[in-house]
């Protein structure tokens, strides 16, 4: 197993707002990307979100936690796809960005 995969989103709503887009805003990214994967499972534990999504024959586990500044989001790619690490990086931080802008 790789090392986890980790991307920090800066912000300034304070840990609630932050919270409450990111809860909306994976509803969001389920519908729009559904096609793509095959399941998406969350659990929220207080200010933490555990996921797991299957895409490509694989399956991606992580989580997020939401802070007061910044929300910090693991992942741990399976070997095949550690290898776009980078490419993933740039993906989490864009759609990250976009759901905490999101009213």
């Amino acid at each position: 197993m790789s090392k986890p995969l980790v991307v920090s989103i800066p912000h300034n709503l304070g840990k609630a707002e932050a919270l409450r887009r990111l809860q909306g805003g994976v509803t969001r990214l389920k519908s729009q990307f559904g096609d793509k994967v095959a399941a998406v499972d969350e659990t929220w534990t207080g200010d933490r979100m555990d996921f797991r999504v299957g895409a490509m024959g694989q399956t991606v586990n992580g989580h997020l936690e939401v802070f007061e500044e910044q929300v910090r989001v693991e992942v741990q790619l399976p070997w095949l796809l550690a290898m776009v690490a980078e490419k993933a990086k740039n993906f989490i931080q864009k759609q990250g960005t976009l759901m905490l802008e999101k009213k």
